[in-house]
């Protein structure tokens, strides 16, 4: 599905803009992550990204197969001041052209329900994580008031229809939920939490032992 950068990041700047802070709060949060390298996979033009850079000393890499989202996520990165902080990786999520074990965070926020190959993405996820590493990829909107605000000013712009509060909810059910979790065991990959509720959304944290031995990877832990 081709989406117009433009226009996506017109939205980012107005209607979401408010998510991003709250996220980039969560990924602390839930993460404990705040120095290192930073991948931000399917970026866009970099908001939740750049918003994470302002609050942590994290390196960002903005990784995204489109050359426009790339482009505009230039941009961001001048508006913020990141310049020294922050690169630019074009690429698709199937493989992406970073070493093993070379990345301590990896973000994404909606571009997982694009993913053709969950558990390829998963994989080379995984791969390029470092030890100790974690992840926080999947979907939300930073509060359940927040989400619906956007829900109804999205109804709006598409003259009271509510195609988007129908792909939201899709995207943040029980489905994908399962879908997640099915991809995941098709990788391989044991280390998962998932997290969700009305609050936070629907999210991914992965995580690669410091040390790895059969013990650490073994126990494959969930949350409501």
């Amino acid at each position: 599905m081709k989406i117009n950068a433009r226009q996506y990041d017109a939205i980012a700047k107005s209607v979401f803009a408010p998510v991003y802070p709250l996220i980039a709060d969560q990924i602390i949060e839930h993460t404990g992550i705040t120095s290192g390298s930073c991948l931000d996979l399917g970026c866009g033009p970099g908001s939740l990204g750049a918003a994470l850079a302002r609050k942590t000393d994290l390196y960002l890499l903005f990784f995204d197969q489109s050359e426009e989202m790339l482009e505009l996520c230039e941009r961001t990165i001048d508006e913020n001041g990141l310049r020294g902080r922050a690169g630019l990786l074009p690429g698709d999520i199937g493989s992406i052209a970073l070493p093993d074990g070379s990345v301590d965070l990896i973000i994404s926020r909606g571009s997982i329900f694009f993913w053709d190959d969950l558990p390829q993405a998963f994989r080379e996820i995984y791969r390029v994580l470092a030890p100790g590493g974690k992840t926080f990829i999947g979907g939300g909107f930073g509060s359940a008031a927040l989400k619906e605000s956007i829900r109804r000013q999205m109804a709006d712009r598409n003259q009271g229809k509510d195609q988007f509060g129908q792909k939201m909810r899709t995207n943040l059910g029980p489905e994908m939920r399962r879908r997640f979790e099915e991809g995941l065991q098709q990788a391989a990959i044991n280390s998962f939490t998932i997290l969700q509720d009305e609050e936070i959304g629907l999210w991914i944290r992965m995580h690669k032992p410091a040390v790895s031995n059969n013990s650490s990877c073994s126990t494959q832990r969930r949350e409501k």
